[in-house]
């Protein structure tokens, strides 16, 4: 009941990822236009972190996964009935506000649930539960065009995805109901008629910018390391392939290497919940930062030798493999630093953050890519990984065994 939804709903979404740009060309949109359709999904989940904070607090994380996927199966629809490129695009935007409501949904009942003890591990398993769906879903969307040689096949497979995850949900057993809170564990007296003497204890509860005004602090300083975690992960989902591209490689290799990055990316997930856990926060985010910084640094001075194929296939594995060790990284910060009663108007304040940081990356590549050069691009994004490395040295919070 904590993982299976999330599982489902990442399945569809890595499956009609991909198309989505193919779609938007097919209804007439050029190749600028495709990418910033593809980039409303990002922008929604921009912008849905906020409101989802407000509705989890208000409703519930329950009812919250439960709207957040009626509203995702009116998106999907609107996806392939589709009459124009911006009806297309709008539910595009659609869905990606409905992610971010997901996803806040259950980091907020993780952080209120899990002991801080396992919580690295847990909270690594929920972004390998996202990584899993984003993972096999193009493989799934590939299968179904296979069969059916249309890619809304894949849009429908989502929606079957979210009828179910929506049915788990609203009847499956409630792990709000059946996990207390941690700290929760105070007896409850009978009513015994007697009189009550003294003040009944209330638990204060704050909107979203109240929360932001009152941790801008940790928000401005740590908030700000994590944001250069997320540009430097979306950096390398834009470089990698353009790389590829321009040094000659066709798109079935450019495609194999990105795959076989993605599994590195993957197989490492729970390995870094174990590090957190075990040793410290910083022991996981400090060396993926480092190794993101040095791939990039490294990659921008190879693009015009006589072995550039092979570093382009060596680096987008160390890239992988930086980008497996930060694996709910930064549920896990969120976590940390959120407050403990009503934790969700401070994450969606922490996710707007880290989304902000992985929407401005692809602009950054493309403006530096603009001005200089793709390789002067890699360079700058491997700046960013060791600013961000040593934001985390000064401002993650130090670990201490009890």
């Amino acid at each position: 009941m904590v993982y299976l939804p999330t599982i489902l709903f990442s399945l569809g979404e890595g499956a009609v990822l991909p198309l989505i740009p193919i779609i938007a060309a097919n209804m007439g949109a050029d190749v600028a236009f495709a990418a910033l359709v593809a980039a409303a999904l990002v922008v929604g989940q921009l912008c849905g972190n906020l409101p989802a904070g407000w509705a989890v607090a208000r409703i519930g994380e329950r009812y919250t996964m439960v709207f957040a996927g009626v509203v995702s199966m009116f998106a999907v629809i609107g996806m392939v009935f589709a009459p124009v490129i911006a009806v297309f695009a709008a539910s595009v935007f659609l869905l990606g506000f409905c992610a971010a409501a997901f996803g806040l949904a259950r980091h907020a009942f993780m952080t209120t649930r899990v002991p801080i003890a396992f919580r690295a591990r847990a909270l690594s398993l929920l972004g390998g539960s996202f990584r899993l769906g984003i993972f096999i879903g193009p493989f799934v969307a590939a299968g179904l065009l296979q069969v059916f040689h249309d890619e809304h096949a894949a849009i429908w497979f989502f929606l079957c995805c979210l009828v179910v995850m929506v049915a788990l949900v609203l009847f499956g057993p409630d792990p709000e109901k059946t996990i207390a809170p941690i700290g929760s564990n105070v007896a409850i007296a009978e009513d015994s008629g007697e009189a009550v003497t003294g003040s009944i204890p209330t638990m204060e509860r704050v909107g979203i910018f109240l929360t932001m005004w009152r941790h801008r602090g940790v928000l401005a300083r740590l908030g700000l390391a994590a944001a250069s975690l997320s540009a430097v992960r979306s950096a390398r989902q834009v470089v990698l392939p353009l790389w590829g591209i321009t040094i000659g490689l066709d798109a079935q290799t450019i495609a194999l290497v990105v795959g076989v990055s993605g599994a590195i990316d993957f197989a490492l997930f729970y390995a870094s919940g174990q590090v957190m856990d075990r040793f410290g926060r910083l022991w996981a985010a400090m060396p993926a930062m480092v190794l993101m910084g040095a791939g990039f640094f490294a990659l921008s001075f190879t693009h015009d030798g006589d072995a550039a194929v092979l570093w382009f296939g060596m680096l987008a594995a160390v890239l992988g493999v930086g980008n497996g060790l930060s694996s709910g990284i930064l549920l896990t910060l969120g976590a940390d630093v959120a407050p403990k009663h009503d934790p969700a108007p401070f994450l969606g304040s922490w996710r707007t953050l880290t989304d902000a940081g992985g929407a401005v990356a692809p602009l950054l590549v493309a403006g530096v890519t603009a001005i200089a050069s793709l390789s002067m691009a890699a360079g700058v994004m491997g700046v960013v990984g060791f600013l961000g490395a040593l934001g985390f040295i000064r401002w993650i919070p130090r670990f201490s065994p009890k």
